[in-house]
């Protein structure tokens, strides 16, 4: 349970203000409401609301409109499939159909002056592409015979080293009569550089050795967009495609000063990550004479990657390699979705359909040690080490009934109800044989009222069965641990299954003011996921991903966005949210109630942005901060245990609209020069013993980067 601590009781206090704030505010803004009615629940932005702003990209308008946040981060997602409500980004009415090549990915690739309206959404209807979202932003271009644009943006970062990292991106987007278009190619800068420290202390509290190491990875990723559509008279036609590739060298340098032998050593790190993905999705809908349509979607991806991890301790005059590890993976998804559409009658349709997929994961691990034996070429040099379950394949054939109903009850409420029958059969071939079949049947409800055209109250039921990462089947590296460079893998683990209650009462002050969101929810979670023992001996401890048993989140979440008119900065936009949530569940290795893993207490966040739009100038900044302490930033494992902590996020840019069209953009991120902390608790055998052994207090840190952007349209 939640327990009010001298740490909860102040946030307790602050959500009671909140309410109470939220309550009075309804009242006024249902007089006015009853003084303005409309009986429409979708708002409508028009371009020229955005005008005075001068925008570059549809992100530019978007990031203007009040709430934006509540309506583009509280939907469905996730990685199973297609899924109905994948995305809550529409263009034109019509989902962008991928998994990387997203619709929230193309709004800074389009350009402003392409954009006729934006709409949210709130409601539900068999009309949408997308279902189960809290609500739904469609972006409506310009539908003109002939419209083309390009998009540049070249940006600097600079970092706390001295390093200067460039990037870029140009677009160009239009429509040629029925067909429209969209090309964009960018190489995105990803440079960062950390200074970790470690200081470890043993059971009796003395410091016993002293870590630094100077972390550099030098990344650009480049990427490569298509999108593709063509309308007829009665279907619509769209094809996307997607290409990427990397391929930073990540390089350490460590100094480790032994203070119980009174030595100092020297280790180098010379690491490659490469990885190479492409994705190309598509969509055809056709409208019938009768009302229906037909839809049918797809999509094809692979992603392959190799990293290779190379530790050579420095000594005087020479080099010594003393670690090889070698993780490759490949993931291959292909999906396929038809469906069709119809009305019942006046007030409710219906959707049927069949989603069938097949995903594939291939992957090797090799570790080579320099020990007494025969090396290989294939291992670095060194000794190969064996390593149980380190070569797989995993397959997952599934297919998906579903039907959707969707019922206009009143002009004030709608029910929106889905049954959908899921069968997959998981095989697992390689160093470990493995065969199981599943099958899940997902029910979901959600329900809306409108208690004015401003106020309203959605509450939804959904059983969600989770998507597992095939990489938890076979043995990984542990990137996190130098005592420990490879964990186990689980052939046995099943999916995550939840029942998600969720009731949600959003408020839109009057004349655009602001939007006021509370959110309330509570999950019942069978088969959690988390580390689990699975030591071949007692001497051989060793623990993997799998499921712990049964266990429960819940929370809320209060977000505030409004303008500052009513202290003379109409133009000015505030935005603040606090989350409260809490988690149980039962610990496979100490047998004691917590909280689920990645599970703090507490979000608290805050942005703010202000236009000055006599000057073309623009303004704000961005904090976030998490809670700490308390067990659901501990994470247990068998032979130790980890506590995080973390230091507010604290952002500001500065962006001026200059001559020629030209948008200049100064940002500075990590302000406070926060840090991420670990302590790292080890035991002497299982942690379930409790004999401690030494606790490790690690802290990790990039400084302050700053950038500097330069995007036009022309």
């Amino acid at each position: 349970m939640m327990m009010l601590n001298s740490t909860t009781r102040p946030l307790v206090r602050s959500l009671v203000l909140a309410i109470s704030m939220a309550i009075t505010a309804m009242a006024s803004a249902q007089i006015d409401q009853n003084e303005n009615p409309t009986d429409d629940s979708t708002i409508v932005y028009p371009a020229a609301y955005f005008a005075d702003f001068l925008p570059v990209s549809a992100n530019d308008m978007i990031s203007r409109i009040p709430g934006i946040g509540l309506a583009m981060g509280r939907g469905g997602g996730g990685g199973r499939g297609l899924g109905s409500g994948q995305g809550e980004i529409l263009i034109n009415g019509q989902r962008t159909t991928g998994k990387g090549n997203t619709g929230a990915s193309l709004l800074s690739r389009i350009s402003a002056d392409q954009v006729q309206y934006i709409e949210i959404i709130r409601g539900t209807s068999e009309e949408l592409d997308v279902r189960g979202a809290g609500q739904v932003v469609n972006v409506v271009l310009l539908d003109m015979p002939s419209r083309s644009s390009t998009s540049v943006e070249l940006n600097v970062d600079y970092w706390r080293d001295g390093t200067l990292d460039p990037g870029g991106q140009i677009s160009y987007s239009g429509q040629a009569g029925d067909f429209n278009y969209l090309f964009a190619l960018e190489a995105e800068s990803n440079y960062n550089g950390r200074i970790n420290r470690e200081f470890s202390f043993d059971a009796n509290e003395n410091l016993i050795e002293a870590r630094r190491e100077d972390w550099v990875r030098d990344q650009t990723d480049f990427r490569a967009n298509m999108n593709l559509g063509y309308s007829f008279e009665k279907s619509v036609v769209q094809f996307n495609a997607l290409l990427e590739t990397r391929s930073p060298p990540n390089d350490i340098y460590r100094s480790i000063h032994d203070l119980v032998a009174n030595t100092l050593r020297f280790q180098r790190e010379a690491n490659t990550n490469d990885r190479d993905n492409w994705e190309i999705g598509g969509d055809y809908e056709y409208s019938l004479n009768n009302g229906g349509k037909y839809r049918f979607l797809f999509i094809v991806n692979d992603r392959d990657f190799l990293s290779v991890r190379e530790r050579f301790d420095v000594l005087a005059d020479t080099e010594n390699k003393n670690l090889f590890l070698s993780n490759y993976g490949r993931d291959r998804e292909r999906i396929g979705r038809t469906s069709y559409t119809f009305n019942v009658n006046d007030a409710q349709g219906l959707e049927l359909g069949i989603e069938a997929s097949q995903t594939i994961r291939d992957g090797e691990l090799r570790q080579g040690l320099d020990v007494e034996g025969v090396g290989s070429a294939d291992f670095g040099g060194l000794v190969p080490v064996v390593i149980s379950n380190s070569k797989s394949t995993v397959e997952e054939l599934r297919a998906e009934l579903f039907a959707v109903h969707n019922w206009q009850l009143n002009p004030k409420m709608s029910l929106e109800s889905s049954l959908v029958y899921e069968s997959s059969t998981i095989e697992q071939t390689g160093d470990v044989g493995n065969k199981r079949d599943f099958a899940f049947l997902r029910p979901k409800v959600d329900y809306r009222f409108d208690i004015t055209p401003s106020l309203q109250l959605r509450a939804g039921i959904e059983k969600q069965v989770s998507q597992l990462s095939f990489s938890d089947f076979s043995a990984t590296v542990d990137g996190s641990d130098e005592d420990q460079n490879t964990q186990a893998g689980n052939p046995g683990i099943a999916q995550e299954q939840s029942w998600r209650y969720e009731l949600n009462l959003e408020l839109r002050l009057p004349n655009d003011i602001g939007v006021l969101n509370s959110q309330f929810y509570y999950r019942d979670i069978q088969d959690v996921v988390d580390r689990i023992d699975v030591s071949p001996s007692p001497d051989n401890l060793q623990s993997a991903r799998g499921n712990i048993g049964d266990g429960k989140r819940y929370g809320v979440n209060l977000d505030l966005s409004a303008r500052l008119g009513f202290i003379g900065a109409p133009n000015a936009l505030f935005t603040t949210g606090l989350s409260l949530r809490d988690s149980e569940v039962v610990d496979p290795f100490t047998g004691k109630l917590r909280r689920q893993r990645n599970n703090g207490r507490w979000t608290a966040r805050s942005s703010f942005r202000h236009d000055i739009t006599g000057l073309g100038l623009s303004y704000g900044f961005r904090y976030e901060m998490n809670s700490n302490g308390g067990s659901g930033r501990t994470s247990v494992d068998i032979f130790d245990t980890e506590e995080r902590t973390f230091q507010p996020e604290v952002s500001a840019f500065l962006e001026k609209q200059a001559f020629g069209g030209y948008t200049f953009r100064f940002e500075a991120n990590n302000i406070w020069q926060n840090e991420f902390c670990r302590t790292r608790t080890r035991y002497v055998g299982a942690t379930a013993d409790g004999i401690l052994e030494e606790v490790e207090n690690y802290c990790s840190g990039g400084g302050m980067q700053l950038a500097l952007k330069m995007r036009t349209t022309f």
